[in-house]
């Protein structure tokens, strides 16, 4: 008998039965973008304007005698973004677990993707449903 090639089919099952919950994490967030129509960030190169799907797994504010800016570490299931919004210490649901779509032209500075100041749209934010 041949293995099904349906990806939720009996392999897909225990797939995800012994993978970590990071990794089912990340094929989540993957599918999610898919169905959204974003690219996976894996796919995207320097210079390229594109628009994200995924989730902010932490936010980072500099000391105050830094420049005011606000760092998001941004994560679709396939690659990071870091996000740099600059003139701002906050933004309102801006935070760990939230899913947003973002827009903006991707820069890759040593090996690192970052968006500065992108456009977002806040599609969950975690405790307010």
């Amino acid at each position: 008998m041949g293995e099904s090639k349906r990806p939720g089919g009996f392999m897909g099952a225990l797939r995800r039965m012994v993978s970590s919950t990071a990794e089912r994490d990340a094929e989540d967030m993957r599918r999610l973008a898919e169905e959204q129509g974003a690219r996976p960030v894996d796919e995207c190169v320097d210079r390229e304007r594109v628009s994200l799907v995924g989730t902010i797994r932490s936010v980072t504010i500099p000391p105050p005698e830094e420049p005011p800016r606000l760092e998001a570490e941004f994560d679709d299931g396939s690659g990071q973004v870091k996000l740099i919004f600059m003139g701002r210490r906050s933004i309102s649901g801006i935070q760990a677990g939230s899913i947003l779509r973002i827009e903006g032209r991707l820069s890759c500075q040593r090996g690192q993707r970052k968006m500065f100041n992108p456009r977002y749209e806040l599609t969950h934010v975690p405790g307010i449903d």
